[in-house]
């Protein structure tokens, strides 16, 4: 199958399905010489991970990684890394019921007359499963990235379903299960979801992600603009629906006198474009945000057709989130990472005697 492989000159080829022996991803284009174990990679892992609390689906695995090549005496060497994860926890005959029919919401239709064939544990290939590896890979960038430019990253939730999140702190992110930036709502969102479960329904959620202390000078004009492979890698993510970049949506209602990110000495003054002027990273915050749709395997019985086009009744039987986006920011960190550092070695490659550094323009916008 096409489509399986992220990234230029930092590739990462997704291997796997959701009920198969083992998921994970192959890395090229690493540079050598960096540092790089397991430990590095499973603290990511283990924020996206299934069965961490009940507002999550239940399937118990553990995620562990192993590092299968490109490393060697606890260093890259340039050459392929091999990410395993194993599965442990399927569940395939929760599935027997969809055998002849197609999920509303699902890539069941779309994969079944493309490919004319599927595998519907759990969604195959099209499973959110999927994102795990790319996560792995997401940890490695970000240490390639934090150690060349001291460059971070970090998500939160902004919105359930209906109920918006203020912004608080964020230091509240990893101290709830949905990546609140908020104590004072979680018992609301616990409750919220609670009811959902009981009634067989679910929610989609917003997520903002952003990075700091980026290089300036990623991207590249016209079609490969940093932005736009910020867009394509966000709209990879199952159940992502809409991206904003910087001030998003919101812009149409803005004048021209503030919608510019005005510069002065000291250094821009807001940051409406997100970090990215002309397809090019300004030394500003990476500011992005995502709309991730209801998750699609319910409860509910909802009308559908079987393989024959006639009319059917599905209902989803299995252990699912009632909110795909609640373990959402980890992975979509991780695209973020992907991104940034396929473009900073696409800069070295095309600019190697221009200086790539941190903020050339001091000061930086405030915290939103």
């Amino acid at each position: 199958m096409s489509g399986s492989t992220f990234g230029l000159l930092f590739r990462v080829t997704n291997f796997g399905e959701s009920h198969g022996p083992a998921i994970g991803c192959v890395i090229d284009g690493c540079p050598p010489g960096m540092e790089l174990s397991e430990a590095d990679i499973q603290p990511e892992l283990d924020r996206r991970r299934p069965g961490t609390s009940r507002h999550v689906t239940q399937r118990n695995e553990p995620d562990a990684v192993e590092i299968l090549s490109g490393v060697y005496e606890g260093r890259t060497t340039g050459t392929p890394i091999c990410l395993l994860i194993r599965n442990t926890d399927q569940r395939s005959k929760d599935y027997g019921n969809i055998l002849q029919t197609f999920r509303p919401g699902h890539a069941d239709y779309t994969y079944w007359h493309k490919y004319g064939i599927r595998d519907p544990r759990g969604g195959g290939r099209s499973s959110a499963r999927l994102t795990a590896p790319m996560v792995g890979a997401g940890a490695v960038a970000r240490k390639w990235l934090r150690q060349q430019y001291g460059t971070e990253f970090r998500g939160c939730m902004t919105q359930l379903g209906e109920l918006t999140i203020p912004f608080e702190s964020w230091e509240h992110v990893s101290e709830n299960p949905f990546f609140a930036p908020n104590a004072s709502i979680v018992p609301q969102l616990e409750d919220y979801l609670d009811g959902l479960r009981k009634a067989g329904d679910s929610v989609g959620a917003r997520i903002h992600i952003e990075a700091s202390q980026v290089p300036v000078g990623l991207g590249e004009p016209l079609f490969d603009k940093l932005d736009a492979d910020i867009a394509h890698a966000m709209m990879a993510i199952n159940a992502v629906k809409g991206v904003e970049i910087g001030a998003g949506f919101a812009s149409v209602a803005h004048k021209g006198t503030h919608h510019g990110d005005s510069l002065s000495p000291e250094g821009f003054r807001n940051n409406n474009a997100g970090g990215v002027l002309g397809g090019i990273s300004t030394g500003q915050d990476i500011k992005v945000s995502i709309a991730i749709k209801p998750t699609s395997s319910i409860r509910s019985p909802r009308e559908s057709i079987d393989l024959a086009g006639q009319s059917a009744t599905v209902e989803t039987f299995g252990r699912h989130d009632p909110c795909v986006g609640i373990r959402a920011t980890p992975i979509a960190e991780a695209m973020l990472a992907l991104v940034l550092m396929d473009h900073a070695l696409r800069h070295r490659a095309q600019c190697g005697d221009v200086r790539v550094d941190t903020p050339r323009i001091p000061g930086r916008a405030p915290e939103a």
